[in-house]
């Protein structure tokens, strides 16, 4: 194998379109002696895809330490191998395209790092694709920086594809409606390992196996996840051009995201190619990507129309899932939430009921003549031809993007002709005007500020890096405090932009050094991407010297704390507070691919937005763990609130997503009895004695007793308990009452084994308004 390493140029990933390109570089391993058409195609691993440097005074240096570190401009560290030796050491790229440092003792050689176990979204034949290993898409055929699909090892040891992006995150192959053995796949393994060998068998061990079309061919391969989200094996053909041998799905348009958002990909089996259209009143984003998908042409108004789109399907991100429901209850559900973009109503031949589907997020849109059912698209009341016309693509395995343009008369296109080159030519000014300003205000010794500069503008995530000083003054000196908690002081602020935020300025523990901001921006970027309706919502950062500040979206109704001391919530309002809590930490738990612990629920760290909905905030930054390491004791200190923490932060047992089942449950009894959760003074029957209980104690007592007086009147027991100030409203939904009570005294109980877990509570609660329904 003739393979080499390199700094390869690639578009900087956070770049639009419209803007001038700027050649960024990346520290990687790729085939030599092959066409360079394209020659990112070649490239096998990279160190630093997410962290290019600019080409100039950039340097690959081997410590004597024995750490291989890669510096950009200015000595800036983007890439190291995290290595330490007291003994010499050597680099090597092996034939088989492992990158290697060893260590040279008197009489052997130790590997102390190697490529190999850093896979990027390429496993060459031999290398081991493991637990704590995944493979991550590029952005694209020339951005080589971490895209949106991974092939990885899930909590059940069974290999699969993954899309995660921003907002959403779902699992497409095999396919998630079909169980592991279904699909061929064995749970029943306790280690997860799969490997390409070089004669093209692959095999796994939750028993996935392949063979390539050219099986035992002596040739190069490789298996890669491309950046469309399918998993390819490629072979080197004798004209030394790659071709597929082997791929994991044949129709395309069933890997999730793949045409982007608000649109729908169809496709063409006779020319292996699919096309991605937007929906009718929508236009595409970015004509050179669809994964950027579309966006309306209209404003939202909550409008009552609705095209009919037969043989369009949606998968998942259902807001909304009703059984039994006639077509007109379905539509009136969507018609009765502004948010609601589709619904879908179909009958269940597996069940013989009718399904209703509502959605306000409308990713992974197929239209197949396979599916039966019908898709309901909301539009504004007028809606004309032209209004509606679809924006469409045609799409091979490279994504090569064609675009669909409109035919003009010669009048028109000479217009056209003129307004483009009138276009370009202010656009070419505006360029030199920047360069010249650019020019004039910065210094050529001031290169490394310039660099700086450049990487703040090409940051990697979808929100905004602060300066401290503009964060000062959007708070007017840290002036206004609006909380405060182990973690640091909130406080409010106006931006630059009128926007009212919370401003959280980290104390203690969460502020770090220079040496720890790599960490905090890492975990940054991760609590960044995770999107869920009741989950609060962060807009941006700041990392400058010994400050950190997160800036995060402004609750005007301020925290379930504050509104329980206030008695402004009725019984609806708790209730729908306790679901939309537990769904959001059923999302931390077990939907993002990160493992999120929260650590520290409570009514003060749930906010209420202007309608009530709950928000759950201050999740904390070091919480974040490894999905493989749930059953860890690595948490360094005891976390959260005296009176909402589990008892396994008290006798040291490992901590896992059950604790914050626990503090779920006492929240929730916090709500329904209006009582604190810490110890309480309780006057017995005749008045003479007073005993301190917890409100757990007190509140199984009360059943224990209610129940055993009244016999078979399980209801009798939730009145005893129930907040004075709910007053009488409850009297139709006194079910409903016993169910959250009941659920919350599962969530409590000591051993955390009985305990369920909160996908477990929201099905209960759904479950019940489902019946209720």
């Amino acid at each position: 194998m003739n393979q080499k390493m390199f700094l390869s140029h690639q578009m900087a990933p956070s770049l639009l379109a419209s803007m001038p390109l700027v050649k960024m570089y990346v520290f990687a391993i790729w085939f030599t002696q092959l066409p360079q058409s394209s020659p990112n195609s070649n490239v096998v691993w990279v160190g630093n895809r997410d962290q290019p440097v600019n080409g100039k005074r950039s340097s690959l240096s081997l410590l004597r330490s024995g750490n291989l570190i890669l510096s950009d401009a200015g000595q800036r560290n983007v890439w190291s191998s995290d290595t330490s030796s007291s003994w010499p050491t050597r680099l090597t790229l092996n034939d088989n395209g492992n990158l290697v440092l060893y260590e040279i003792r008197s009489q052997e050689s130790n590997v102390i790092w190697q490529s190999f176990d850093f896979p990027t979204d390429t496993l060459l034949p031999g290398q081991q694709l493991m637990n704590d290993t995944q493979l991550v898409a590029s952005r694209s055929d020339t951005n080589l920086s971490s895209g949106f699909y991974k092939l990885f090892f899930d909590d059940n040891n069974v290999l699969r594809l993954l899309y995660h992006r921003f907002d959403v995150s779902s699992v497409y192959w095999p396919a998630p409606w079909m169980l592991s053995f279904e699909a061929g796949r064995s749970a029943n393994n306790s280690s997860r390992v799969a490997v390409l060998d070089s004669l093209g068998s692959f095999i796994s061990t939750d028993n996935y196996r392949f063979t390539t079309s050219d099986y035992e061919v002596s040739t190069q391969r490789k298996l890669k996840i491309d950046p469309d989200g399918n998993l390819r094996v490629y072979s080197l053909q004798q004209n030394d051009q790659w071709f597929v041998s082997w791929q994991a799905i044949a129709d395309s348009c069933h890997v999730h995201g793949i045409c982007g958002v608000n649109s729908m990909c169809k496709y063409d089996h006779s020319i292996n190619k699919r096309k991605c259209s937007c929906l009718p009143g929508y236009r595409v984003k970015n004509h050179s990507d669809w994964s950027y998908g579309c966006e309306p042409k209209f404003e939202f108004l909550c409008g009552q129309n609705f095209l009919k789109l037969p043989s369009v399907e949606f998968y998942g991100n259902d807001h909304v899932y009703k059984l039994n429901i006639s077509f007109k209850n379905c539509k009136d559900l969507c018609i009765q939430d502004c948010e609601c973009k589709v619904f879908q109503h179909t009958f269940g031949e597996d069940i013989g009921l009718f399904r209703c589907y509502i959605k306000r997020t409308l990713v992974s849109g197929i239209n197949s003549p396979i599916f039966r059912g019908t898709t309901y698209l909301r539009l504004p009341k007028s809606s004309t031809p032209s209004f509606l016309e679809e924006e469409e693509s045609s799409l091979d395995s490279g994504d090569v993007c064609f675009v669909k343009l409109e035919r003009a008369s010669e009048h028109d296109n000479s217009f056209v002709k003129f307004l483009l080159w009138f276009s370009i030519a202010v656009g070419v000014l505006e360029v030199l005007c920047i360069c010249l300003i650019w020019c004039s205000l910065i210094r050529p010794t001031k290169d490394s500020d310039a660099n700086q500069q450049v990487y703040n503008f090409l940051s990697p995530f979808r929100f905004r890096k602060f300066t401290y000083p503009e964060l000062k003054q959007a708070t007017k000196g840290f002036r206004e405090e609006i909380g405060r908690g182990a973690g640091g002081i909130v406080y409010k602020g106006v931006l630059s932009d009128q926007r009212v935020a919370a401003i959280k300025k980290l104390t203690g523990n969460n502020v770090g050094g220079k040496q720890e901001e790599g960490e905090f921006m890492a975990e940054v970027s991760i609590i960044g991407r995770l999107n869920h309706m009741n989950l609060i919502e962060m807009w941006g950062y700041c990392a400058e010297g010994k400050h950190r500040l997160l800036v995060y979206e402004y609750m005007e109704n301020g925290s379930l704390a504050d509104n329980l001391k206030s008695n402004t919530l009725d019984w609806t309002k708790r209730y729908n507070i306790a679901l939309g809590t537990a769904r959001v930490l059923a999302y931390l738990h077990e939907e993002c691919l990160e493992w999120i612990l929260h650590c520290d629920i409570k009514p003060q760290n749930i906010l209420l937005d202007s309608n009530y909905q709950p928000k759950v905030a201050d999740f904390g930054l070091s919480k974040l763990r490894n999905r493989n390491d749930q059953n860890s004791q690595s948490f360094s200190m005891i976390r959260g609130t005296r009176g909402y923490m589990a008892p396994e932060w008290v006798f040291n047992l490992p901590i896992t997503s059950k604790v914050d089942v626990y503090s779920y449950g006492i929240v929730v009894l916090e709500m329904m009895t209006g009582r604190s959760s810490m110890t309480m003074e309780v006057h017995s029957d005749d008045g003479e004695e007073t005993q301190n209980v917890r409100l757990v104690t007190w509140v199984r007592e009360k059943k224990k007793k209610t129940t055993s007086e009244e016999g078979s009147s399980s209801l009798c027991w939730v009145e005893q308990i129930i907040d004075p100030a709910i007053g009488s409203e409850y009297e139709a939904e006194k079910r409903k009452m016993e169910t959250l009570a009941s659920v919350a005294l599962k969530c409590v109980m000591e051993d955390k084994e009985a305990r369920p877990t909160m996908s477990q509570v929201v099905e209960m609660l759904q479950s019940h308004e489902d019946n209720a329904s």
